[in-house]
């Protein structure tokens, strides 16, 4: 018998998305093939990728008939022109989170890959770290009891801005665009969807042009979910903290992969995904424990997108749950800006 044809992938942008996670994490999967990278930093990805061809221009690079799979890792205000021409070259589609800057955009994708019956997938790669496989395995067992109050914190020390888009103004720059869709589309996957949302922005480092510091509060009802993200917090708060009615989970420190993948480690190594971290158990008796973490491997995306597009299993992350993310990071706005809770209805 011969073996299944490699999934041909071209990877649009080559900065740090591109380099740190795709790159590596495509490679690991048998199943794929990258083949063509768009970028203008030829040099960088002739030295990374040898043998992969490299093409200037992304519009070029999505409709080439040498390719199945187009992963978009642009300036997020590329998303959508670029995954709309993808799709209508007939090709499946990764885009980073967040989807697009704008819901109308988002929408429009999700009926075009319907339409043309290609796969859409969204890049929520946190959905595959250990600290949130840890917490929501706490939370299926039964661990925690009923959840009343869940913390999740992503905040950095990087106290000077840097000249980059994602701290540039621009459409869905900042912070908030920036890891609140990693906090936002985990909270949903543990707690539901929220009914209100209430937020703060603010620009706290000097010279900063973009919000670099984000609290958000999510309402199930008398359920509280607090959202943090900073750049200002020189020591972190604790990633996850959820009291819960058969006691309080701690887990201290973040997933290991994105450090892991900067310093050059890669999926199928002995240490890839492992966390030395555990969770910490205060019990309703006083007592206290700790329990192993859960490993972590965000190749698992790829692998289940590999199924989805065999038609053997379902999309990893689909446009509606990128959708729901972005209806919410767009009521935080909404927020902030006009200094309220906002209501939110359940989405069709």
């Amino acid at each position: 018998m011969n073996p299944p044809e490699k999934i041909r992938v071209a990877l649009i942008g080559y900065g740090f998305a591109g380099r740190t996670f795709h790159a590596p994490l495509i490679a690991a999967v048998p199943q794929l093939s990258l083949v063509l990278v768009a970028s203008r930093s030829q040099e960088s990805v002739r030295q990374a990728l040898p043998d992969v061809a490299i093409e200037p221009d992304p519009m070029r690079a999505v409709a080439s008939p040498e390719v199945d799979l187009v992963v978009i890792a642009a300036p997020n205000e590329a998303h959508y022109p670029l995954a709309r021409a993808a799709l209508q070259a007939g090709k499946h589609v990764v885009v980073d989170k967040p989807m697009t800057p704008r819901l109308e955009e988002a929408i429009e994708l999700a009926r075009l890959a319907e339409a043309n019956e290609r796969v859409l997938a969204v890049f929520h790669n946190r959905r595959w770290d250990s600290d949130f496989l840890s917490v929501r395995d706490a939370i299926r067992e039964g661990a925690v009891g009923d959840v009343w109050h869940l913390e999740s914190r992503i905040e950095r020390f990087r106290p000077e801005v840097r000249d980059r888009w994602r701290e540039r103004p621009g459409p869905a720059g900042g912070l908030w665009w920036d890891l609140g869709p990693h906090l936002v589309d985990q909270a949903l996957l543990l707690l539901g969807w929220p009914d209100t949302v209430q937020a703060s922005l603010a620009m706290q480092r000097a010279g900063a042009s973009t919000d670099d510091w984000a609290h958000v509060v999510l309402g199930f009802g008398e359920r509280r979910a607090v959202l943090h993200t900073s750049m200002t917090a020189a020591a972190p708060g604790a990633r996850f903290v959820m009291h819960g009615s058969a006691g309080t989970l701690i887990k201290q420190h973040p997933d290991r992969q994105e450090m892991q993948l900067i310093a050059g480690r890669r999926p199928g190594d002995s240490d890839w995904g492992m966390d030395p971290d555990p969770l910490l158990w205060h019990n309703a008796d006083g007592s206290t424990e700790t329990v192993p973490a859960t490993r972590g491997d965000q190749t698992q995306f790829y692998v289940e997108l590999c199924d989805a597009i065999a038609g053997k299993a379902a999309n990893p992350v689909p446009p509606d749950q990128a959708i729901r993310v972005m209806r919410v990071l767009e009521a935080a706005i909404d927020s902030a800006t006009l200094g309220r809770t906002i209501r939110l209805a359940e989405p069709d």
